[in-house]
């Protein structure tokens, strides 16, 4: 046990100063050296002491490197995420879904609908009852989807998916007098607004659920963006 606790405090520790140096660097070019570095220290320390980065794969170590670089909006925005699941208490941190798979899960934490889980950086929040195998795999197939668009696309991913929301909101009413009003308007303006999304689009496709039962069917895409992903989420602890 202390030697356990020994090798996460090093791990930590390290992970801040590494996260720190990357993301000074960064903000060194923007004038926010300082800012930016508190951000990697703090992603780090916390990433570091529950183990999420698989060192051993170029997947854990390059999600660590586009945390603390390319990524740091939304990586700040995990932060918020922690500190909501802290105020919000049990259920918490589900380690079993997070130790080396390169993001932290809660089962409750920040989750602004009731059933869906969301993610913001490296956090997903809202993954319910894990022992459900569904779940487990909509945390490890739809919403690493999103953890791996927001570290590619870095500070365009939330300004793109928020603003096809707001696109995509706007359109519904629109579409929904178009097709004549058959269906009730809510569904239609969240199928313009979310499910077609095209960042949902990928992540539903990736789940082998497109398309998904919430949308209004026949409209929007037909075929799935990409093929549907074989990763095998790991078994409950």
């Amino acid at each position: 046990m202390v030697a356990e606790r020994t090798a996460r405090l090093v791990e930590a520790a390290a992970t801040a100063a590494a996260g720190a140096a990357l993301a000074g660097a960064v903000g060194g070019r923007l004038g926010m050296a300082r800012e930016l570095a508190a951000i990697g220290a703090l992603n780090g320390a916390v990433s570091g002491w529950r183990g999420i980065y698989d060192w051993r794969s170029r997947r854990g170590v390059g999600g660590f490197l586009l945390d603390s670089t390319w990524a740091l909006a939304t990586t700040a925005g995990a932060l918020g995420s922690h500190a909501i699941a802290i105020v919000r208490g049990r259920p918490g941190y589900e380690a079993s879904l997070s130790h080396r798979q390169g993001h932290h899960v809660y089962a409750r934490g920040f989750q602004p609908r009731r059933g869906f889980l969301i993610t913001v950086g490296n956090v997903i929040s809202g993954a319910g009852d894990t022992t459900r195998q569904r779940r487990r795999e909509l945390v490890h197939v739809h919403e690493d989807a999103h953890v791996w668009q927001a570290r590619w696309l870095g500070p365009a991913y939330p300004l793109l998916y928020a603003g096809w929301m707001a696109a995509g909101a706007a359109a519904g009413p629109v579409v929904w007098l178009v097709r004549g009003r058959r269906e009730p308007l809510f569904r239609v303006v969240e199928t313009c607004a979310y499910y077609l999304n095209p960042f949902e689009w990928w992540a539903y496709s990736r789940d082998d659920r497109w398309p998904p039962g919430g949308a209004v069917a026949g409209l929007g895409w037909r075929r799935p963006l990409v093929t549907a992903s074989g990763r095998t989420p790991p078994a409950p602890r």
